[in-house]
């Protein structure tokens, strides 16, 4: 049945990507640089982005690296499917999906100026990534007609048309 769905994104990952976003967030628009909650909230996101890196070899296969790591080859066929709006319904993270992760920093040298400059500008960097982050998960959700944020949140996902029950 098409309109069947099937389990793909484990609590794990899910509670990783919703962690991520809060603590962004929170940090952002409503802690200020330097106070205890900011400080704390870069540790936990610290802490999350450790056992993410190990998940990304230990965990399930929609979660591992090697899953949807940007290869060149992999970006152009992704990238010319969405030019040609012949869209890649695949199950996963796309290649372009990595760019969640690579948007992550690590502070680092406390107490001089220019490692605060560079946080600071990170995070304003990290802000217009995690928007094209969102609006590109919207626009492909749109042309797979599959809700990806959605599937996050629950861990369920549409099946491929060719799949069989799993």
């Amino acid at each position: 049945m098409p309109g069947e769905s099937l389990r793909l994104w484990d609590p794990l990952v899910r509670l990783f990507h919703l962690s991520i976003a809060g603590v962004f967030v929170a940090n952002y628009f409503f802690n200020e640089a330097g106070d205890d909650w900011h400080v704390w909230l870069g540790y936990y996101a610290m802490a999350w982005l450790l056992v993410r890196l190990v998940w990304g070899f230990v965990g399930p296969r929609s979660a591992r690296w090697t899953d949807f790591w940007p290869t060149p080859k992999r970006l152009n066929a992704h990238l010319r499917s969405l030019l040609n709006r012949r869209p890649q319904h695949r199950l996963g993270h796309s290649p372009i999906g990595v760019s969640g992760f690579l948007m992550q920093e690590v502070d680092a040298l406390w107490g001089a100026d220019w490692p605060q400059q560079i946080h600071e500008t990170t995070a304003n960097g990290l802000l217009g990534l995690a928007c094209m982050h969102v609006l590109a998960a919207l626009f492909e959700s749109a042309l797979v007609r599959d809700n990806l944020p959605l599937s996050m949140l629950t861990g369920r996902r549409k099946r491929l048309p060719d799949e069989r029950a799993q």
